[in-house]
């Protein structure tokens, strides 16, 4: 119960008229409307657009759209952490945030460093 349902509760047990009830105002969307317009778009960390120009990648339309996808998909499953492989990008999700940490070319080894991803739970091939 909500601190304003007490405090209406009490009031009217005193006696003391009730206050209006809420409405939603004018042309407002359902709660539902208004979280998924919120949270389903996806977004970039600093380090992960950092990456995407460096490195040239291209996140055009059509990938962030299939990203966005398999994010709800992995979603679903209970990911926190995920690895997203679309066509020949590896990019790491954390889930709940909607959020890419970075993003690589897999056909490009870079300055001879190794590509190992950690504290990963999943991987989503999309």
């Amino acid at each position: 119960m909500r601190v304003d349902d007490v405090a209406a509760a009490a009031r009217a047990a005193q006696g003391a008229p009730l206050p209006p009830a809420r409405t939603p105002a004018a042309g407002a969307g359902s709660f539902a409307d208004t979280l998924k317009s919120a949270g389903g778009d996806v977004q970039l960390s600093r380090h992960a657009q950092k990456r995407v120009d460096r490195r040239d990648l291209n996140l055009d339309a059509g990938r962030m759209e299939r990203l966005s996808t398999a994010i709800a998909s992995a979603a679903q499953k209970g990911a926190r952490n995920t690895v997203v492989m679309l066509d020949g990008l590896a990019v790491v999700v954390n889930v709940r945030d909607r959020t890419v940490v970075t993003a690589m070319d897999t056909a490009v080894k870079e300055g001879g460093h190794q590509r190992v991803f950690t504290n990963v739970d999943s991987v989503v091939i999309a």
